[in-house]
């Protein structure tokens, strides 16, 4: 008898094995995740019901007692370890308060390279209880000085090597009475606070505890800036529970205090910052942070600090591929990698070419209350969601006009969701638990994102501005941008602020930038339609270096287009869509084209033959 039950028993495991195998594959993945994030959302509950949120501020300094001889970051051979990171944060703190008026809840405005005192800095205003705006260093002139007086900053603090920067605003903000301080020892620009020499003679005691005591996770800590449809960039309000979400992100992924995270993607951008920097904080991992990201150097700094995880946006796995096959590149360490962007090709060849490294795409605006993680490693999706994972984060994707560049409605004027299997736009819904935190200095730009009345009388929508589609597995995949904003380089550019820039030259009546695609490449290249001004002739070397004075050079436009007449819509707006479909390819447009050559600081007519070298990869962009 006993045999007979022991024999039914396997065999009835076996069966359940076979059916979840077969019908429910994804099961224990889903549920390993799924427990994570209800784990750590409880947590974040508890800081609500308490009152007392434990921030990533907070949890540095436990780890700063915990294993204060652990090395934190790494920069360029040097180490630097929780200890030395969090006197030296005390350092910068104890200096503002002797040097400096600041008191709890400024904002202090950093115009830093990678480099570690980017994050003694940022933590040692966040000591202090201080709201910090990392700017963008490519950004220049005008936009970087609307990036300044957006967030409300009353100090702005620059890098040593960026002082190139600041000598283009600093008339403009001492103007305005702005403290303007730079991390050096000393300085030739009048009215200049330098920081070093200070720091020298300030202790590195820790500051009192309630400067930095946080009792909401709806308090804004930070402003990070993002590209959007509206021109020049906006300061995204990031909260206490964004923070949060994004210091658990790489141990969602299976992250451990024992993981050596590389870090090569600006610090500026949320993605090196709060996932990245946070990350670390959260696991009391390692960082090594490099400057800035080099192919060559990549696979050897790798090798040399043991690394076990980098990030990567999918320009920067592209990069990696193209760099010439070196002998024992599977020789490394490196199990995971965390980031978005990368495009299936490339993700594919990328595993093939150096190791079974398992890739964790995810999905996740800057200002945005929706992320996904691809917990699964299914190649090409950003992730995947399911009956509870929509319960806590609700999120619709509806149809949309592309043309009209607007939600479709029905007879009954709501939006309709597509089908599984169909692109549509994604969006979010605005909640207590998931709350859209917007952007400062303007509430127009905050009620922009938001769609209103979608499905119901009252209900409100965070719009992301991307084209998603969700399969019949519930995995979902990124599309496109729609709007304004196109993404080349792993930056968003605003089409708007480009124009306006362009608009500037006394030659040019109008300027109409988009982005359209080049094969091989990620993202989408910069190309603007010109109409000049009566009477006015094409200066194509001016074009060049009036973009080089006031753009970063991910937005330079890469092509030009000189048209007659603009192109608008029915709203008079400039009509992109059938300029994006045509491109650059002289053989089906009969208007004159224009190709920048960097080889001679120009933009030059474009052939035939530049564009089958750009089309088939003998000439890189």
């Amino acid at each position: 008898m006993d045999l007979y039950w022991i024999t039914g028993l396997v065999s009835g495991l076996a069966a359940l094995y076979f059916l979840q195998k077969k019908f429910f594959p994804y099961f224990w993945v889903d549920l390993n995740y799924l427990l994570k994030v209800i784990r750590y959302g409880l947590l974040i509950e508890k800081y609500k019901r308490t009152g007392h949120v434990v921030t990533v501020i907070d949890r540095f300094v436990q780890q700063a007692q915990r294993v204060p001889d652990k090395a934190f970051l790494i920069f360029h051979g040097d180490t630097y370890t929780y200890r030395d990171v969090d006197r030296r944060s005390n350092q910068v703190a104890n200096c503002f308060i002797k040097h400096s008026s600041l008191k709890k809840g400024d904002t202090v405005a950093m115009l830093m390279n990678n480099e570690p005192d980017f994050v003694n800095v940022w933590f040692g205003l966040a000591k202090l209880g201080c709201m910090v705006a990392f700017l963008n260093y490519n950004i220049r002139s005008r936009s970087l000085l609307h990036c300044f007086h957006s967030c409300g900053a009353k100090i702005l603090i620059v890098g040593e090597d960026l002082l190139e920067s600041l000598e283009e605003i600093l008339p403009s903000l001492q103007e305005d009475n702005i403290s303007v301080w730079v991390m050096a020892r000393e300085t030739s620009l009048p009215g200049v606070t330098t920081v070093l020499d200070k720091l020298d003679s300030v202790t590195h005691e820790p500051v009192p505890a309630h400067l930095r005591f946080v009792n909401s996770t709806n308090a804004a800590t930070l402003f990070i800036f993002t590209s959007g449809t509206t021109g020049l960039p906006k300061a995204a309000v990031i909260s206490q529970l964004q923070a949060l979400r994004g210091a658990a992100g790489i141990w969602a992924f299976g992250g451990t205090p024992d993981d050596i995270v590389y870090v090569t993607l600006p610090l500026y951008h949320s993605a090196a910052s709060l996932i990245g920097i946070g990350g670390c904080v959260y696991l009391g991992a390692t960082c090594v942070l490099r400057k800035k990201f080099s192919a060559s150097q990549f696979w050897i700094d790798c090798k040399k600090y043991n690394v076990t995880l980098f990030q990567y946006i999918g320009e920067l796995c592209r990069y990696l591929c193209k760099q010439p096959v070196r002998e024992g590149e599977k020789d490394h360490k490196v199990r995971m990698a965390v980031g978005n962007g990368v495009r299936s090709d490339v993700w594919k060849e990328f595993i093939a070419r150096f190791g079974n490294i398992k890739m964790c795409e995810l999905y996740g605006a800057t200002e945005g209350n929706i992320c996904f993680m691809n917990h699964t490693g299914k190649i090409g999706s950003v992730g995947r969601s399911n009956f509870f994972y929509k319960l806590a984060f609700p999120f619709e994707l509806i149809k949309y006009d592309i043309q009209k560049d607007e939600p479709i409605k029905n007879k009954h004027g709501w939006c309709e969701r597509v089908k599984k299997g169909e692109t549509g736009l994604l969006i979010s819904k605005v909640n207590h638990a998931n709350p859209f935190f917007g952007y400062a200095g303007n509430k127009k730009h905050t009620t922009k994102k938001l769609l209103c009345d979608v499905f119901r009388k009252g209900d409100v929508y965070f719009n992301t501005g991307d084209l998603m589609m969700q399969d019949h597995d519930n995995f979902l995949y990124f599309r496109d941008r729609i709007g304004d904003t196109f993404r080349w380089k792993g930056e968003n550019v605003a089409t708007t602020e480009v124009s306006d820039i362009i608009g500037m030259l006394d030659f040019i009546q109008e300027a109409n930038v988009y982005g359209v695609s080049v094969p091989g490449h990620e993202g989408k290249v910069g190309m603007a339609s010109i109409i000049l001004k009566p009477g006015q002739s094409l200066d194509l070397k001016s074009i060049y270096e009036h973009c080089i004075a006031y753009l970063p050079g991910y937005a330079f436009p890469r092509f030009l287009r000189l048209q007659e007449n603009m192109e608008i819509t029915g709203t008079f707006k400039q009509q992109k869509f059938r300029l994006v479909e045509q491109g650059f390819d002289p053989s089906v447009i009969s208007d004159p084209l224009y190709f920048l050559d960097d080889s001679i600081k120009s933009y030059v007519p474009m052939t035939k033959d530049i564009y089958e070298k750009i089309t088939s990869g003998q000439l890189k962009l």
